[in-house]
């Protein structure tokens, strides 16, 4: 129990440091962000220069997108209630669904100006010390972004991650900015409207990828590859464990995952065995992994059956022929009954009624002595 206690105070301490890097860093982009939509805006509005007037505006998009990530944030961290018992984490993906659209309205907004200045354009006037605080938010932006990004990957905060791709996307966005300024002030050609649509196309497109990844956590995507393998490992080095199959992971935000999976054990286990090891895993994925093993069903396998055995083999064999297999497990032998049980998990390849119909009609004719019992699985982890 102390050992329990002492793990879950240490998960505690994640999140708590979790929140504080992304608060910390959200703050400094906030600052970073209102300084050089200042410097941009006065710049923009001196030269008469579209392009760097939208900038502006996309720096200032960016300090609405780290305010909302710090709301987020701090409403994801509320403690459960009675109508939300498995806690709010998922509001953080809310947080950085509106970061996304704001993103989307801001190159929106930044095409529709740009269409205007080529159909009324007008001249621009840079100077020398324009260019060079514009070539500065560059860097600036850059460094940022870079920053942004690292502490998001640390934190695992799907909204600092878009927020600092954001940032670094901007960079290279702001230096097309700088290059068509440079153009016009050595050779009096004025690429500032095309260069505003560049900036608008590029920015719709990341707005879109951004709500798209986002829409895909809210949805429910497959479980992280290496945290299922991880999982499995951890379940397989119990020696009474034959296998561990349809590991499902719920994820209620950063941090917050419930699972259940399916284990084979001997058939000769009593049930005190089992809940012994069910608790005794429990316990060990959680202190591992983070990941709440909320339920663990079973599946019983003839330990001690030598016939079971060679029937086994001789199915899978039949079953595994087909391309669109990917896995048989839970296969269970009563002679007495005489029923064969199994689980199948297909591809999507394959509609589930017609590959069932599929195996139904080839094991009747392999086994008929025995009635087939074959639960379809989706394959839903790795």
């Amino acid at each position: 129990m102390e050992n329990s206690a002492a793990n879950s105070e240490l998960f505690k301490e994640e999140i708590e440091t979790r929140d504080k890097i992304i608060v910390k860093t959200s703050i400094i982009g906030i600052v970073t962000n209102i300084l050089l939509a200042a410097f941009k805006a006065a710049i923009g509005l001196l030269s008469n220069s579209i392009a760097v007037i939208l900038d502006a505006v996309n720096n200032l998009s960016d300090v609405l997108s780290s305010v909302i990530t710090i709301a987020g944030t701090k409403l994801a961290n509320r403690q459960p209630d009675k109508a939300h018992p498995l806690g709010h984490g998922r509001i953080e993906y809310m947080s950085a669904m509106l970061v996304s659209a704001i993103v989307l309205y801001a190159g929106i907004t930044a095409a529709v100006e740009s269409v205007k200045r080529i159909i009324h354009p007008e001249a621009v006037n840079y100077s020398v010390i324009s260019l060079i605080i514009i070539a500065v938010a560059v860097a600036v932006k850059f460094v940022l972004g870079k920053y942004v990004k690292h502490n998001g990957k640390k934190a695992k905060s799907s909204a600092l991650i878009a927020s600092g791709t954001d940032a670094l996307f901007d960079a290279v966005l702001s230096a097309s900015v700088l290059a068509s300024a440079i153009i016009y002030f050595t050779a009096k050609i004025s690429l500032e409207a095309y260069v505003g649509i560049i900036i608008s196309v590029m920015i719709i497109k990341a707005g879109i990828k951004m709500m798209t990844e986002t829409l895909s956590d809210i949805l429910g995507k497959r479980a992280d590859s290496g945290t299922c393998k991880t999982i499995k490992k951890l379940l397989m080095e119990e020696p009474e464990v034959r296998g561990a199959y349809d590991l499902i992971i719920h994820n209620y935000g950063p941090n917050k995952n419930l699972a259940s999976v399916h284990l084979e054990l001997p058939d000769i286990m009593t049930v005190a065995q089992v809940d012994t090891l069910t608790r005794k895993l429990q316990t060990k994925v959680y202190h591992k992994t983070g990941v709440i093993l909320a339920g663990v069903g079973v599946y019983s396998f003839n330990a001690q059956n030598d016939e079971a055995a060679k029937i086994r083999n001789m199915i899978q064999e039949k079953v595994m022929a087909y391309d669109w297999v990917l896995q048989m497990h839970g296969f269970y032998l009563d002679m007495p009954a005489k029923q064969i049980r199994m689980d199948v998990v297909m591809s999507f390849d394959i509609c589930f009624d017609e590959g069932l119909e599929i195996l139904n009609k080839e094991l009747s004719q392999l086994c008929p002595e025995y009635k087939i019992h074959i639960n379809p699985d989706v394959d839903i982890s790795d």
